[in-house]
């Protein structure tokens, strides 16, 4: 009885094993978004802390014109909830350069 059960079992591990797998090339294509250059140190610390996990297109999904206390709390969630790997000193200058580059006070700066 309970060989008619295993027997399909040894047969889909046979065949599992048997038709040898192979890898699995994809190209993908080459990062064109990047983060507007900045003499703030944080788009240094963004370029090399930030584009370890995601794109720089990540930003421009952003709402626009927020305020610096929302890049402050979107760098520390990036941390704790999703574990990068930034060191605490690292939040406030990454937020100031998110800030004065796409957020409340980059508006302010070009609307005067």
């Amino acid at each position: 009885m309970l060989t008619g059960a295993v027997a399909p079992l040894g047969l889909l591990a046979g065949l599992v094993c048997g038709t040898g797998a192979h890898a699995l090339e994809i190209n993908l294509p080459t990062e064109t978004a990047t983060y507007q250059p900045s003499s703030l140190p944080g788009f240094e610390l963004a370029q090399t802390q930030c584009l370890i996990c995601h794109s720089a297109q990540y930003v421009r999904y952003q709402p626009p014109n927020m305020p610096p206390s929302f890049w402050e709390a979107i760098v520390k969630k990036m941390k704790a909830t999703y574990g990068a790997p930034l060191p605490d000193t690292d939040i406030a200058p990454i937020a100031e350069y998110l800030s004065k580059t796409y957020g409340a006070e980059d508006a302010a700066a070009k609307s005067k």
